[in-house]
């Protein structure tokens, strides 16, 4: 399975390793599913994982990113027309887009509404795992 996820949801697997987005960030970690990405999303992930306010072990996180540098899949994404409640949102959704994926992982749905979301799910992470319990299992 090949997904996009938000950054909100790596951090929060971070901070609360217990949680539904812990258990998606495992899976991508353990090779369960594949992570789509393009260099915004990547560049992304690493600028929030190295802010001080986190106090992340650069170790850890290093590890995390060359991990889906590896073993992810590195999209040329298309740029879309489509205006976003938050313009940094947009780099998921063209990966999206041009990946063929069927989902988006996200904390933050309200900021992928359904209107421009073109056919693609955007799941919470609980819903995520509930949806597609039997893929990843």
């Amino acid at each position: 399975m090949i997904l996009v996820i938000d950054t909100n949801i790596i951090i929060s697997a971070l901070i609360k390793p217990f949680s539904d987005s812990s258990k998606i960030l495992n899976l991508i970690l353990s090779g369960k599913i594949k992570l789509a990405y393009d260099s915004r999303i990547l560049y992304e992930y690493e600028e929030i994982l190295r802010r001080k306010k986190f106090n992340f072990d650069p170790q850890n996180t290093e590890a995390i990113i060359t991990q889906i540098k590896e073993e992810g899949i590195h999209i040329d994404s298309l740029p879309l027309n489509v205006a976003f409640p938050d313009k940094d949102d947009a780099p998921f959704l063209e990966v999206a887009v041009s990946a063929r994926v069927d989902v988006i992982v996200t904390g933050n749905k309200k900021h992928f509404p359904k209107t421009h979301s073109k056919n693609i799910e955007i799941l919470s992470p609980s819903e995520f795992l509930k949806a597609f319990k039997d893929s990843i299992d």
